[in-house]
């Protein structure tokens, strides 16, 4: 966890979405908390985070997700380097995360 960004207003965020127990709850709040492109930005790389863990190359996710190649290199470089929270969200959802292929 990156502890420059840990403050007692973020603590509240997680604390609140911790709470919300359906997809419903979760428009609900999100609608309220977040601008309509926020959200579609957020869940624009969801989808982009799983496409490159099922290993689709940049212009299949680009002409499939409309994100720019810049959003698609920040989230392949949060998949790489990152805290492992997409890996974490793809295993509890049961979305295959394939490996490295070996070098023979």
């Amino acid at each position: 966890m990156n502890e420059k960004l840990q403050d007692e207003n973020l603590d509240s965020l997680f604390k609140a979405i911790l709470t919300l127990q359906t997809t419903d709850e979760c428009y609900r709040f999100f609608e309220d908390l977040c601008t309509v492109p926020e959200l579609k930005a957020m869940a624009q790389r969801i989808v982009v985070a799983q496409m490159l863990t099922e290993r689709h190359i940049y212009t299949d996710i680009v002409s499939r997700t409309g994100a720019s190649t810049a959003t698609i290199s920040r989230v392949a470089r949060a998949l790489n380097y990152g805290s492992d929270g997409y890996a974490l969200v793809f295993d509890r959802l049961g979305i295959c995360q394939q490996e490295e292929p070996q070098e023979n």
